[in-house]
């Protein structure tokens, strides 16, 4: 008896698809049996198999509401982590961890808050405390959920199996990631405010020559910085541990300087205090490290902090640097148009500086840029593309943008871009800060812009000049009758600024003056502006 030999299994996949020998002999017999394939056809693309794989591997479920059908209602920027995660119950577990990020597409992970939980999901990212602006809070309901994946249902599995083609994200050039940074030069620092500010904003400029970068307005810029030297010594202080101890190829104190975070303080390293000390020091410390609040200081802690908390102890030096996170790399607008700044990028930075408990803390990066580093010194740098912020494809339409202190930023860059092209859409800018003597940043610029044309409408709003506080959510209601027009005649709204208060009160502003001059009730005003984002003509670069 004969046995007619099985003919070899076609090959489909692409070579790029990242799939395991096992898991492509496995897809590749999964489709030719769908659809009657012979050895020999042609290898579907990439996009192809992204597209074919959810729906081969889940048939009908795969077409059913769970990645992006569900609208993603928890993703607002403005809406507090519980209810975000109410939203987000009984969803999916990848949805899950969407919703526990700080849904504001900044890419500091390197990801949309979409794609980064994605990659979570299928493991192909194994970071879970990439999310720089959820803080503590995210990176601990992500751990949470983390530990979910291995009771993950088959079906979430396979479909894991099918998104991971997309969430890989392919080698990025350099300086296009913030996985793979180039060195750049600082130029120069010029503070913004004037005598009798309660501010320190300064206008930074960073030499690209000789790194290959480019960008166009909207795209934000990554800083790597390093930490405060002050700092660092009071954290070996606090540890009583010598700056040259070994760690690895470097010293405890470079570790200190240019890897580790040294705010806030994380769980591990109150894990590790409490291995390191006892009785109701301990039990403290174990409730920190589960996020609990047992004094009322947990917000505050940061590693200096944390150490003061707990007196004498002595960690192991390499044991204490585990405990720590990796300091991450921070965002900003840029600023600037190469069209009139050739060579260079511009950004717009707040000095973030307090005092607590008669110490001074110091935001990491915006004291770095603002006065640690010395022209001609180095920095870590990286582009990150805006993925839903920029101009009109079309120079003719107008462009309504809002954004107070520093989030004139990328409108800055817009006006440059706008005159440079020599845009013939109109512009109307919505400016505000605390005092018009000393905090109108760039007044020369945009008062010779106004003079020129090119900015068609600058409205300005001053919170602490008068009596009452006036706000660019004010100055939009008094001019309510016009922006409609503008609106109603396809303007393109851009904000940028605070998440959690201003970006709501200019959002509810928005919708009382669609409703009032657009003749719609509020439910239809709300779907109205729903409709503008949707349609890319409301964009929002938030923080």
């Amino acid at each position: 008896m004969s046995v007619t030999p099985r003919p070899p299994i076609p090959s489909i996949l692409p070579e790029s698809a990242p799939f395991t020998p096992e898991q492509r002999i496995w897809l590749n017999g999964l489709f030719a049996g769908l659809f009657g394939l012979e050895e020999g056809v042609t290898a579907l693309s990439a996009d192809e198999a992204g597209k074919l794989l959810p729906t081969l591997l889940l048939g009908s479920a795969a077409s059913a509401p769970v990645e992006a059908d569900d609208g993603a209602p928890w993703h607002d920027p403005a809406m507090l982590l519980p209810d975000r995660m109410k939203l987000a119950e009984g969803k999916k577990l990848q949805r899950r961890l969407m919703a526990a990020m700080a849904q504001q597409d900044c890419g500091q992970c390197g990801y949309n808050c979409h794609d980064y939980a994605n990659a979570l999901f299928v493991q192909s990212e194994k970071r879970l405390n990439l999310c720089v602006p959820g803080g503590k809070e995210t990176a601990r309901m992500v751990k949470q959920l983390y530990q979910e994946l291995e009771n993950a249902p088959a079906a979430e599995a396979k479909l894991a199996l099918a998104e991971e083609a997309k969430v890989t994200p392919a080698a990025a050039a350099p300086g296009r990631s913030r996985d793979n940074p180039v060195y750049a030069a600082f130029r120069e620092r010029r503070r913004l405010n004037k005598a009798g500010s309660e501010k320190e904003t300064w206008h930074i400029e960073i030499d690209l020559d000789g790194t290959d970068l480019d960008y166009v307005v909207g795209d934000s810029f990554g800083i790597f910085p390093v930490n405060n030297s002050d700092l660092v010594d009071a954290v070996l202080a606090a540890i009583e541990a010598p700056a040259d101890f070994p760690i690895g190829d470097h010293t405890l104190r470079e570790e200190l300087v240019y890897n580790a975070s040294l705010s806030p303080a994380p769980d591990m390293l109150f894990e590790l205090i409490s291995y390191l000390t006892g009785g109701e020091r301990r039990q403290k410390a174990k409730r920190l490290a589960k996020g609990e609040d047992p004094d009322g200081d947990a917000a505050i802690l940061d590693v200096l902090a944390a150490l003061q908390k707990f007196r004498g102890i002595r960690p192991d030096p390499e044991a204490f640097v585990e405990a720590l996170e990796p300091l991450q790399p921070r965002l900003y607008s840029i600023s600037s148009s190469l069209k009139t700044s050739p060579g260079r990028v511009a950004l717009t930075v707040d000095t973030v500086r307090y005092q607590i408990d008669k110490r001074t803390r110091l935001g990491v990066c915006s004291s770095f840029l603002g006065s640690q580093i010395a022209p001609g010194h180095k920095v870590k740098v990286y582009v990150q593309r805006a993925q839903h912020f920029s101009l009109p494809t079309d120079p003719a339409k107008p462009i309504i943008m809002i954004g107070p202190g520093t989030g004139i930023a990328p409108f800055r860059a817009f006006l440059h871009e706008r005159q440079a092209t020599e845009a013939t859409g109109r512009n109307w800018l919505f400016f505000g800060h605390q005092r018009s003597h000393c905090d109108f940043f760039y007044e020369d610029e945009l008062t010779a812009m106004k003079a020129s044309g090119v900015l068609t409408r600058l409205s300005l709003a001053w919170s602490r000049d008068g009596a009452e506080k006036v706000y660019v959510q004010h100055r939009m209601r008094e001019a309510g009758r016009e922006l409609w027009s503008w609106i109603d005649e396809g303007a393109h709204i851009y904000i940028c600024g605070d998440a959690q208060r201003m970006a709501k009160d200019v959002e509810a502003a928005l919708i009382e003056i669609i409703g009032e001059y657009g003749r719609q009730k509020p439910a239809e005003a709300k779907k109205f502006l729903g409709e503008l984002k949707d349609n890319n003509r409301y964009q929002a670069d938030v923080y």
